[in-house]
Formats: structure tokens, C-alpha cells, sequence
């Protein structure tokens, strides 16, 4: 089967995408939702998060929760508000945010490439998180929010998206209200189509940024279509792909994913740095600390920031996941002196985007909620790619991609 493929988008119509686009349904509470989507009856929101049309504290897992997504996509296609390509097309997307640019084209991407791990993944799923994807994609029989894959640098990849988007005028083109642009070219030249779909099936791998939940999901419904049909499901099939955007991995913007302590576990701040220094470097600093490099952290305590460096001898030179800045943390501070043992379930721990700086640290700090935060360097794209070619996983919270897609921009009808 190809890697990925073009396919009948649903995707807002002209003049529409204003009042479609919405953040991803991943990173906003149901009351963030609900004051999004206020005034605003075609956003997408009412799809991605459809509890925000049903009674308050309304339990986002029940039937009628994915019901009520199933008819909002109806009404909003009914009303002509989305609508789908008549034949099978690729689109460029382009997010801009402040002077970064990246360049990407959705598509769908092959479940069983996925099954094979052609298509890497870098995460575990949790349960919860899958089902929950399983039933959205069941219930409104679509897939409406996009896997993030990077592709390997490829010269003949981007630059014939360049020269689309050059030719061509995009059919979307909105900033968002948190700054960002996103922008949309339909391809729809056959020829294109086929060299494009060519490239990426010659890539040795393609992998998973953002999305393991809805990627796992949809490899889950393509086995039960699979099993439910008595030929076993053409290779063709509309589910035996999910929908994704692909951008160069040289383009991709990783930020800091940063964490903060509620307690010293037991110490003051003399004792706690005085542990500190057995493994790392401690220098005082007059301003906050944002890392230049790797194994360097910034940690700001009792009001006052200081830059870590951790002692060569404690960096591991050949293990892909160990030698993560978030690992180092973890393994030399976090669970040896603050008694961390496992940040996937331990409440002391919490994490921090670094989308919303260092002065979120130290509020969280100042405030008295905690009483220790970090500031780390960003995980580099090289270093994902290196723990996915691995088989291996990465910590929970190592990466935050920025700028974020736009759900609503294009879906995949299940046919």
C-alpha cells in the first residue's frame, strides 16, 4: 500500500474557514471550549468538543456526547458550511507564527505502514484516550483531527510545494486570534498528486510528532472494519488511512516542555541545594535561565533562578532515550533528590508548555502551589527521530510542538 495518498477532503467553503477554525480539541478544557465557541455556531469546536452543547458537567464520554458531534457535522454540512472535494486531492498547509514558517501537505497516511512501523511512533497511548478517539471517529464516521508526522529532508518534496504555492493562490488564508496563520492550497492536478504520493512512498519512514492517540484509534477501527467485512477490507478502503499533516522534520518547532515540584520533599532550600551539586554544576543567576544547550537546566527556587549543568560523567553517550534532557532531569534530580519516582503518576509533578515563558514558572513558584520549577532545553527533532528508529519511548511531556494545527481545516470522510 502507498505511505500515504490523496483523498475527497471536507473542508470549510470559501469565506467560511473564519468562522470554522478551531485550536485542537487536546488543548482546551470543556469551559475553554465553550467560551471559544460562544457566538460562533459553525467553529469546529462544537464537533472536536460537543459537550460544550450539552448541560454543564455533562460527562464527555457519554453516548450522547459523540451523538451530539455526529449531528453538529451533519448540520454543518447540510448547511453547506463544509464541503467536500467531488475527487481525490493533496493540500499544502502553512503555519506561520511570528517569524517562523513551515510547510507541509495533508494527506492520508497508510494504517497499515503504521501497523509495519514505517510510520514511527515515539509515545504509549493511555486506554482512555484511545477509546475516546475510537468512538468520535465512529460516531461521526470521519476522521477530523490530524496526526502531525514529520518527513525526513527531502529537496524534491519542498520544492514542489514551494512552487504550488507560488503558482496557486491558497484557499484559506486566517490568522488566528492567537497570532498564527494558517494557510491552505488545493492540489488537484493529477500529475503532482502522483510524483508527491511517489516521493513519500521512496521515504524510509515518516513519524509521529503529535497524535498517537488518534493515530492508534484509527488503526483500531481499521481492524474492525477489517473483521466486520467478508473479504477482510479492500487495501484501498478510506480506513485503512488516517488523516495527517506532514511537514519537513528540519522545520518542525519543538519549545521546552518545563516542570515544577510542589515540595522539596522534606528539605529547605540549603539542604536541597546541597543535593543538587552532588551531580550538577549550581551557578546563581539575576535573571531567569532559559537553557543554550543541552544537559543545562534552569531551576528557580526560594525566588531566586540558578543554571544547572550536569556533570559529564552522568550523561549517557549511547542510549537514545536516557540522554534526553528530560531523562537527565529525571534520573539525576527529579527521582533521586525530590523523589519523583514516576512523573506519569505522581501528583507532586506538574508540566509547563514553554509557549507561556519562564514567568509561569515563577508564578507557579511565587504562589506557594509549588515550591521548585525547571526550566529544560528543548527536545531536538534529531533526538525524537533517533528514540522512534529505536523502537524505544520517550518520557512522558518531552516534547511541545508550536505552532499548533487547526482542527476544522480539512477531514477525512470514512466512505
Amino acid at each position: 500500500m502507498p505511505l500515504i495518498r490523496a483523498f475527497r477532503g471536507l473542508r470549510p467553503a470559501p469565506g467560511r474557514a473564519e468562522d470554522v477554525l478551531a485550536p485542537p480539541y487536546d488543548v482546551l478544557s470543556t469551559e475553554e471550549a465553550r467560551e471559544r465557541a460562544r457566538d460562533r455556531p459553525w467553529s469546529f469546536l462544537h464537533i472536536s468538543k460537543p459537550e460544550i452543547d450539552l448541560p454543564p458537567q455533562t460527562d464527555p464520554y457519554r453516548d450522547a456526547v459523540y451523538a451530539k458531534a455526529a449531528e453538529n457535522l451533519r448540520r454543518m454540512i447540510e448547511a453547506g458550511v463544509l464541503v467536500r472535494d467531488p475527487e481525490p486531492r493533496l493540500y499544502v498547509y502553512r503555519l506561520r507564527m511570528g517569524g517562523h514558517v513551515q510547510t507541509g501537505i495533508v494527506a492520508v497516511a497508510s494504517v497499515s505502514e503504521y501497523e509495519r512501523n514505517r510510520i514511527r511512533k515515539h509515545e504509549f497511548t493511555r486506554p482512555v484516550k484511545e477509546d475516546d478517539r475510537v468512538r468520535q471517529i465512529e460516531a461521526v464516521n470521519a476522521q477530523t483531527g490530524p496526526v502531525l508526522l514529520a518527513h525526513p529532508d527531502h529537496a524534491g518534496v519542498e520544492r514542489a510545494l514551494d512552487e504550488w504555492t507560488r503558482a496557486h493562490a491558497p484557499v484559506v488564508d486566517v490568522e488566528a486570534d492567537d497570532g498564527v496563520q494558517h494557510s491552505l492550497w488545493v492540489i488537484d492536478e493529477p500529475e503532482v498528486i502522483r510524483r508527491l504520493e511517489a516521493a513519500f512512498d521512496a521515504m524510509p519512514a515518516l513519524y509521529i510528532a503529535d497524535g498517537h492517540h488518534r493515530s492508534a484509534a484509527a488503526a483500531r477501527v481499521a481492524a474492525r472494519r477489517r473483521a466486520q467485512s467478508q473479504t477482510g477490507g479492500a487495501a484501498e478502503a478510506s480506513h485503512e488511512y488516517f488523516l495527517s499533516v506532514i511537514f519537513p522534520a528540519r522545520q518542525m518547532r519543538i519549545l521546552d516542555y518545563n516542570r515544577v515540584v510542589r515540595d522539596l520533599n522534606g528539605m529547605d532550600p540549603e539542604r536541597f541545594l546541597a543535593r543538587v551539586r552532588e551531580r550538577f554544576e549550581v551557578v546563581p543567576s539575576e535573571g531567569p535561565v532559559r537553557p543554550d544547550r543541552p544537559a543545562t537546566f534552569g531551576m528557580y527556587v526560594d525566588g531566586r533562578w540558578y543554571r544547572l549543568r550536569l556533570r559529564p560523567e552522568h550523561i549517557p553517550a549511547d542510549d537514545p532515550v536516557r540522554r534526553l534532557d528530560v531523562s537527565l532531569l529525571q534520573e539525576n534530580l527529579l527521582a533521586p533528590v525530590l523523589g519523583i519516582g514516576d512523573p506519569r503518576t505522581d501528583e507532586r509533578i506538574d508540566f509547563v508548555g514553554g509557549i507561556r515563558g519562564l514567568e509561569a514558572l515563577e508564578r507557579r513558584v511565587d504562589s506557594g502551589e509549588m515550591a521548585v520549577a525547571f526550566s529544560l532545553y528543548p527536545t531536538r527533532m534529531a533526538d525524537l527521530m533517533a528514540v522512534a528508529d529505536a523502537g524505544e519511548v520517550m518520557p512522558p511531556k518531552s516534547t511541545w510542538f508550536e505552532p499548533k494545527l487547526a482542527d476544522g481545516l480539512v477531514s477525512h470522510v470514512l466512505d
